[in-house]
């Protein structure tokens, strides 16, 4: 009797298990969606298509990027929240509506309990500019400058609630400063207001600053990390002179939740192998962007320290949708 308790016990526990492991014995069969969840042509739509053709050889499959963009990433995402687990529908995701967003504003998935982590792609640290006429030629004297000139002097963001405005805050609290935010919407017209003058300073990605900057019109003073970084030649990683500060915008793949781990282990492979390839590295270092890959779990420790990092700046600023 014992014996046949235990058999039977064996049977379901190799049943239960049976439909994730044949998902994943073949897997991929079939094309393989990546749904970005921003329009195309954008910072997150250029990252994904430097991998795509790779992960299509690599997979013998074709990886198909498809743009679904609104409500600042959510409505692509939920797209991916709500698909089979199968593997074949994945979300390009990053910071803003899997980390921050939710700190934010209710959305009506759990980017957390309801995406299961694959791998990171690349690091996008935030580079602190100033125009080129500004009297700040390094960041001593721009905290000189705007200690001394306290909320006359503002700052500009892509967004309310926005990775850069989050970036001015912190900064405004670790170094005891009183900017005044202003945001605009998107980096585009942030990078006017730059060129016309009005405003004194931005955290901005060097691939939305890479045109005003090579024109002489900006001027960089930092790279937003806690040491400095290749990806940012030159530049003085501004945590080193202001403990503790750090903003970069981190993209990578995300699965729904339910996809069985195999599947999981089998896209991280593909992807840390597309990530190490020579011309998507060359891509990305020439966009000061960071090529970089992780595991599932180092990339889930990544999103839950942007999380308790920008809640606790979230909180403290009072920022609200």
């Amino acid at each position: 009797m014992m014996k046949s308790l235990f058999s039977s016990a064996a049977v379901a526990a190799s049943l239960a298990i049976v439909p994730g492991a044949v998902a994943a014995s073949g897997y991929p069969e079939r094309p393989i969606r990546i749904v970005v969840p921003y329009p195309a042509g954008g910072t997150t739509d250029q990252m994904a298509r430097a991998i795509q053709p790779t992960l299509t050889e690599l997979l013998k499959q074709p990886v198909i990027v498809d743009n679904r963009a609104g409500a600042g990433g959510a409505i692509g995402t939920q797209a991916v929240v709500n698909a089979d687990p199968d593997g074949y529908t994945l979300v390009f995701g990053n910071s803003g509506p899997n980390a921050i967003q939710p700190l934010i504003r209710k959305l009506a998935y759990d980017p957390i309990k309801d995406l299961k982590p694959i791998s990171i792609v690349a690091v996008v640290p935030l580079i602190m500019a100033v125009p080129a006429d500004s009297p700040a030629k390094d960041l001593d004297q721009f905290l000189a400058l705007a200690k001394k000139q306290g909320a006359s002097m503002n700052y500009g963001s892509v967004g309310n609630g926005s990775l850069s405005h989050l970036a001015g805050e912190y900064f405004k609290h670790l170094t005891g400063t009183q900017m005044v935010h202003v945001p605009y919407k998107g980096g585009a017209p942030m990078m006017t207001a730059f060129a016309t003058g009005d405003i004194h300073m931005a955290f901005a990605t060097g691939l939305d600053a890479a045109a005003l900057h090579s024109a002489g019109k900006i001027r960089y003073l930092g790279v937003a990390s806690e040491k400095p970084m290749a990806v940012a030649p030159g530049l003085p990683a501004i945590g080193e002179k202001v403990p503790g500060f750090r903003a970069a915008a981190w993209f990578g793949l995300l699965a729904p939740a339910a996809t069985p781990e195999p599947i999981i282990k089998r896209l991280n492979e593909a992807v840390r192998a597309a990530v190490a390839r020579p011309e998507v590295q060359q891509y990305f270092t020439q966009r000061n962007v960071e090529a970089r890959s992780t595991t599932p779990q180092e990339f889930a420790k990544m999103i839950d320290d942007d999380v308790k990092l920008w809640g606790e700046v979230i909180k403290r600023a009072d920022i609200k949708e």
